[in-house]
């Protein structure tokens, strides 16, 4: 395992949020769509791009479990997956020297099926990165099993811990990504409409609780009771918003994580350093009457 480091990356990194609507089952089809969709973030800067979760399949229960097989991308058991329907996006990153980070129901060569994250890589390799770790609702726990360890990519000197949607809301799985030295964690989502609320709060908490970027793309829009609510973000290692898109409608939204910046935070708000290792116990006070 790549040691976290005692300092920040040494060169800023421009990343990419997006949120867009697949077509339910359609994976060759959402693959050309997710190309166009890093053609559109690497035109406007960015050499790294973050698609929603499930975005191959789409965020839709039925479509997967009327085709469990089709909807589902297979990974060897070294993680690799070499499927010909994700031929655009393997494209796009070798055009554009880009990685990508995307959603996906992914097979694994035990038979386990995950709600995972894909890491496109510059050269065109696909990998099944991570797992998402907490399914929610009785859909995901009927369809996936959940992940069994955390995951980090380790690009251009930054790394990047990797969570799926409802990870981002357990205070921990945020903290074990910075504990393990992540300067970002970026979140594939699918927040539903109605609740923008919770959707922003979480994620702005995982920046300021950890000091560290956080980069959430969701998928928007939609048929309810799958309509789902936009919004992809990029927040700053105080839970400042750098850029957000509306809650409706296809975007890209861009912004550069800056090595200075992480510093400065983290030399103002030491949460990480000061945190204790021995917070467990209780002393009970009782009071009569």
């Amino acid at each position: 395992m790549t040691q976290p480091p005692a300092t920040a990356p040494d060169s800023p990194l421009t990343v990419a949020a997006v949120q867009a609507r697949p077509v339910p089952g359609d994976v060759a089809g959402n693959a050309a769509t997710g190309a166009g969709l890093v053609g559109r973030a690497t035109a406007a800067g960015a050499t790294l791009v973050v698609l929603p979760e499930l975005f191959l399949s789409a965020y839709h229960p039925p479509a997967l479990r009327a085709d469990p097989a089709g909807t589902a991308v297979a990974a060897d058991e070294a993680g690799r997956v070499d499927d010909a329907r994700l031929d655009p996006l393997r494209a796009v990153a070798r055009e554009q020297r880009a990685v990508v980070v995307l959603g996906a129901a992914v097979r694994h060569a035990d038979g386990r099926l995950a709600c995972g994250a894909l890491v496109v890589g510059r050269t065109g390799e696909v990998t099944a990165a991570y797992d998402k770790q907490h399914l929610w609702g009785p859909d995901e726990n009927e369809l996936f099993t959940p992940g069994r360890q955390g995951g980090t990519l380790v690009l251009d000197g930054w790394r990047l811990g990797l969570g799926v949607c409802y990870d981002g809301c357990f205070p921990e799985h945020g903290r074990a990504a910075a504990v393990d030295g992540a300067h970002a964690y970026l979140c594939p989502s699918g927040y539903l409409a109605g609740s923008e609320h919770r959707r922003d709060l979480y994620y702005r908490a995982r920046a300021l609780d950890n000091t560290m970027y956080v980069v959430f793309a969701n998928s928007v829009d939609g048929a309810d009771p799958w309509r789902f609510n936009g919004g992809a973000a990029i927040w700053d290692p105080e839970g400042r918003t750098l850029e957000q898109a509306p809650d409706t409608g296809t975007a890209v939204v861009t912004a550069v994580l800056d090595p200075a910046e992480l510093t400065r935070v983290r030399s103002a708000h030491s949460m990480l350093a000061d945190r204790r290792a021995d917070q467990g116990g209780r002393r009970y006070v009782s009071v009569a009457g």
